[in-house]
Formats: C-alpha cells, structure tokens, sequence
C-alpha cells in the first residue's frame, strides 16, 4: 500500500464522492458522516508519510509514474519532497476538519459534500503531481467545485463572487495552459514531465526576443513565459492587483469553503511559483524575481494590514489580513537565503492553520449572531470565555506573539530578507504593528468592554466546533516552540532549490 500512498490520499476523497453520489438525498447525516469517512485515510496516511518522509534527501520521494498517454509522453507522474510536503499534510487535515465544519449545511447536503470531497481530490493531486499536463488536471479540476460550493451554497451575493472568482481564476489558467505548451514545444524530446524541463532549463533562451515590447526590455522567451506563468499564479496567492476576487469569495462563501480557500488555495499560488518558475526558468527567476517579488511581497504586507483594518465585516478583515500574511511567502522567497525560503514555505503551513482558525471563528459567531459586522458586538468575553480563549491564541498567532508559530515564520523571512533587501525587510516588519492593531482594535470591540443586550444569552461554542479548532490550536503552539517539526521537512529541498537561482543572481 505504501507504494501507492500518494495516489490513495488523492483518490480516496474521489470514491467517496461516487459512494455519495448513490446515496439517499434524504439521509443527511449519513451522507454527512460517510464524506467524513472518506478524508479519514488521506489523513492517516499523511501521518505515516510525515513519520517515513527521509528529511536529508533533497530529491523526489514516494514517486509514481505510470504511462498515461505514450503518443505525447504524458506520465501519471506523482511524488513529493521539501516543497511540497507540508503542502500535503495540510491539505489533508484541513479537508478533515472542514468536512466536521460543514455539518450544519442543511440545503442540498449531498451536492455540497460530494463537491467537497471532488475539490479535495484536486487540491491534493495540485501538490503531489510532476507532469504539467497532470497538473494543470488538477488545477482546473478545482475550479468547478469552488465554482458551485460559492455559487450556490454561499450569501447573498454568492453569484456575483462565484463568478469574479471563476473569471479571476480561468484568465490565469488561459496564461499557465500557453506557458506550459510553450516549455512542451521548446523541450527535446517534447515532454510534460517537470524533472526534465527543469534539466533542461539551460536551453531556454534569454536572448531579447525580436518583438515590442520585449527587445525594449531586454526580455527573452524565459522572461516571457516566467510572467505568464506567475500573473496565474499570482491571481491564486492572491498578489496585488489580482486579490480582488479575494474578499468577496470569503465574505460570501460557507464557512468551511473559506477555510480551504485560505487554507490551501492560496497556497498553490507560492508554490506554483516555487515548482514551476524558480527551477524552471532560473534565469527569468534572477532577473524578475529578485527585486519585483520582493516588492511586490512588502506591498501586499501593507497594503492588505490597512485594508484590514479598514473593514467592518469580521469576515473581510481576516481575507484582507491574508493577503498582508501571503506577503511574507514573497518576500521570502524572493530574498534567495536559507533562512527565508524556509520561513517563506513555514509561513504557508503557518497561515492556513491559523488563518483556518479564524475563519472557522468567525463562522461560530455567525451561526448564532446571524452577522458579522464588528461593531455590532462587545463583551462576548463575559459571555463566551471559552470561545473567547480559543478566539485570543488565533489572534495572537496571527499578529505573530513569541511562542506561537505566526511569529517564528514571520521572523525567519525577516532575517532572511535583510541579507538582500534590509529597507524592504524593515518596511515588511511594520506589518507586525500594523496587523497588532487591527487585531488588537477588533478584539476590543467584539470580546470586551460591556456586553452587548441583545446577545447576553448566546450559546457558549460547542463541542464539535472545538473539535475543528482544537488540533489546529494544538499545532500553533507547538510549532511556535518547536518550528523544526515542519522545518525540517523542507531545509533540504528548498536549499538545492535556492541552489538553482543563486548562480544567476548577478
């Protein structure tokens, strides 16, 4: 079984859409606690690939690969190493939970699931999979059941960001598909396969292309797919200008979807990049990559805290505190240093589960207050202490308190980023206070000062939303004292990876 423990994690959540699908419509909660079954495995089995993963091998492990389509040399091509295995295991888990977060769906309950688990099966193949036509696969395969989950089963204006963010998405993927036939065509013999194209990255030229704009700036065919490769990326982080799908998708969607979108979503955009154009197209990476993602990083760090702190609805303000957050993962990548990719692929395990929690919060309010408009409440501490406590350790995770994981990410990109760009690295740490403030000014007026009438009698969180929390409150704390836990499945992969740029950094 452990030979094919990749495609059982992936595959498992695709069956039990199928077993789903033959369900009664009638039976909620059975349909409810078989989709539950389904993500148990892929869990577990994460479990066992984090205690077997070997952290001193940089290269490839648990590798599949199967001829899918010979005539093309298109492989079903799978496996995992540093970059993307936190990836995984947080994909699993938050799969896991968000199907318990989803519970109290109650219209369409077995189309809800079954797309549930039909999205899990992509998100998971995004990460383990080598073969770009695979992968674009599974990219595209996302996209439908987000399409729907918001569409149907979000707010008020769920039509209106389902569509912005299938518009927002699909433009990206129109630029990564042309990329990625550009890199099949130019490769000898043509091929899908990742390993090869990044082998074979020396023969991409970077000569001026004979066309305006590109001979005016000096831009080569390495340059040109490198962009077209990250603006599909850059919508998915989301970076500054792309984000603006960004608030609306959370604000409208259900809980649970928020969660994922955060979560794991946003994630593939830093790790496109990570997979794709920085072994790729070194040269590219060098040239466009060493000032540009590193200012495009501080900016969303900024721009996305005062955004935040601007907002009224709880839900928006922790979308745009995402955005500020996913500027971290830039700027570290971007600074070529051990101590940053490093701190830039933490911070992407980091942020979803904390980020996880806080929407997972805001959800717990929502259920019984029926908004989220910040200024509506004041003095649930007196009210729901329990839910109060677990609402502070997310907080103070996220604004980066020492001794919770938000702050050993933050700091490591910060150090990092200072080697290279100590002016963009002390701008970046003005995030810090101004995420404190927001944070700090919200909870003010939502948890303390006196209780609000209206909600002196609401219900104390319950025990299947703290069943949703509790782990990830769990991994917070021990990452914020323990970080080699996750570190060291990465310092090997992403080292080599830095070992790819560094020596075209001029």
């Amino acid at each position: 079984m452990t030979d094919n423990i990749l495609s059982y994690m992936t595959f498992f959540p695709l069956a039990g859409m199928i077993v789903v699908l033959l369900l009664p419509s009638k039976s909620h909660n059975l349909i409810r606690w078989v989709s539950a079954l389904f993500t148990v495995p892929p869990l577990l089995l994460g479990v066992w690939l984090y205690g077997n993963f070997d952290r001193i091998n940089p290269g490839l492990q648990f590798v599949e690969r199967v001829p899918w389509i010979p005539a093309y040399n298109i492989d079903y091509f799978v496996g995992v190493d540093g970059i993307s295995i936190s990836m995984v295991l947080l994909t699993a888990l938050l799969s896991f939970l968000c199907i318990f977060a989803s519970w109290g769906i109650d219209k369409g309950v077995k189309g809800y699931f079954a797309l549930f688990l039909l999205l899990d099966t992509g998100m998971m193949g995004v990460f383990i999979a080598l073969d770009f036509f695979l992968f674009y696969i599974f990219w595209e395969l996302m996209l439908l059941p987000m399409y729907f989950l918001i569409g149907i089963w979000g707010g008020p204006r769920r039509e209106y960001a389902a569509i912005k963010f299938f518009l927002y998405t699909l433009f990206g993927s129109v630029l990564m598909l042309l990329a990625i036939l550009a890199l099949y065509f130019t490769s000898e013999p043509h091929t899908f396969d990742m390993t090869r194209l990044i082998a074979q990255s020396g023969k991409y030229g970077v000569q001026p292309l004979a066309i305006w704009p590109f001979d005016q700036w000096g831009w080569g065919f390495q340059h040109v797919v490198w962009m077209a490769l990250f603006i599909g990326f850059a919508i998915k982080i989301p970076a500054f200008p792309f984000h603006t799908w960004l608030p609306d998708a959370h604000v409208e969607a259900p809980t649970a979807i928020s969660v994922i979108l955060a979560g794991v979503l946003l994630k593939m955009g830093t790790y496109g990049i990570l997979r794709v154009n920085f072994p790729m197209l070194p040269q590219a990476t060098a040239d466009l990559a060493y000032w540009f993602l590193a200012a495009l990083g501080t900016f969303n760090i900024i721009y996305g805290a005062l955004c935040a702190m601007a907002q009224k609805d709880l839900k928006k303000l922790v979308a745009y505190s995402s955005v500020s957050h996913m500027g971290y993962v830039m700027l570290g990548m971007a600074s070529f240093t051990t101590q940053g990719i490093n701190g830039a692929v933490l911070q992407m395990f980091n942020h979803g589960t904390i980020t996880g929690m806080l929407f997972l919060l805001v959800g717990v309010i929502y259920d019984r207050a029926h908004h989220r408009e910040i200024e509506g409440f004041g003095g649930l501490a007196a009210v729901m202490p329990v839910y109060t406590g677990v609402t502070a350790v997310a907080f103070f995770a996220s604004m980066g308190l020492p001794g919770l994981s938000g702050f050993i990410s933050e700091v490591l990109v910060l150090l990092g980023a200072w080697q290279k760009y100590p002016i963009l690295a002390i701008l970046g740490a003005s995030g810090v206070i101004l995420t404190a403030g927001y944070l700090l000014w919200t909870i003010q007026r939502i948890y303390l000062g006196p209780t609000n009438e209206k909600y002196k009698m609401l219900a104390e969180i319950n025990g299947r939303e703290l069943f949703t929390l509790i782990p990830l409150g769990i991994i917070v704390v021990i990452l914020g004292v323990y970080p080699h836990a996750v570190l060291d499945l990465l310092r090997a992969s992403l080292d080599q990876l830095n070992q790819t740029v560094i020596p075209h950094l001029s």
